[in-house]
């Protein structure tokens, strides 16, 4: 009889670790669902739609999204944060291919300054649209992203256009950079502040306007290689 009490007393013990460890675990789960980035977004149901750019386009949350350069390898864009790339963009505003068009004094390539004009925007889309403003930049960049484009192929000593598909990475990365030069040019020598144009440009490719830059430039690179097929 005691053995027998002994036993059942043990298991009690047992089953109820389990149960602790279990509700350990639950509230584990909830903590990491309920972790949001910059404690400000909550990224947990924010949808990449696009099956090709769904690999690259990081929506880790983190209360700091600066990889320090540590990422070097092969498409190690991929482990960046969106946010990041983003602001390391934002950067070299005046950049045209292999040429500085403009630039100004209030770039100096500051990090933190740079991620403050990210944040002042994405404060300025919540105010505009009432919704997750990351949402909204992934969705901005899904529907102003390139499918096609041109490149120049040699042939018998003649140089000849030729469509081709852009790569997701590559999508990923134009695109935002296609939505900071036109936000730069429309606020370089001009009222608008730097945030109020990148917030405007990202709204207008979000609801697919014409009148957004990088929507733009998308019609154009893909009218090229329609014409070049």
């Amino acid at each position: 009889m005691i053995e027998q009490e002994f036993e059942l007393q043990e298991g009690a013990e047992v089953q109820g670790d389990e149960g602790l460890s279990q509700i350990e675990e639950l509230e584990m789960e909830k903590a990491k669902e309920g972790f949001k980035l910059f404690g400000l977004y909550d990224v947990s149901e924010v949808k990449v739609n696009d099956p090709g750019m769904k690999k690259y386009i990081n929506l880790e949350p983190k209360l700091s999204v600066k990889s320090h350069g540590r990422i070097r390898e092969k498409f190690g864009k991929a482990k960046v944060n969106v946010l990041e790339v983003f602001a390391n963009l934002i950067a070299v505003p005046g950049h045209r291919g292999k040429k500085h068009k403009i630039q100004t004094a209030w770039k100096t390539g500051k990090y933190s300054q740079n991620m403050k004009i990210v944040m002042d925007t994405l404060k300025i889309i919540e105010e505009k649209l009432k919704i997750n403003p990351v949402q909204v930049l992934v969705s901005a960049i899904e529907n102003a992203a390139p499918r096609d484009g041109v490149t120049i192929i040699e042939y018998g000593g003649a140089r000849y256009p030729q469509a081709v598909d852009i790569s997701p990475l590559r999508r990923f990365t134009m695109t935002l950079r296609y939505i900071v030069h036109g936000s730069y040019d429309k606020s370089f020598n001009k009222k608008t502040k730097i945030e109020r144009a990148l917030a405007d440009e990202i709204v207008k490719a979000y609801n697919g306007d014409g009148d957004s830059y990088s929507m733009s430039k998308k019609k154009d690179s893909e009218k090229q290689a329609d014409s070049a097929r």
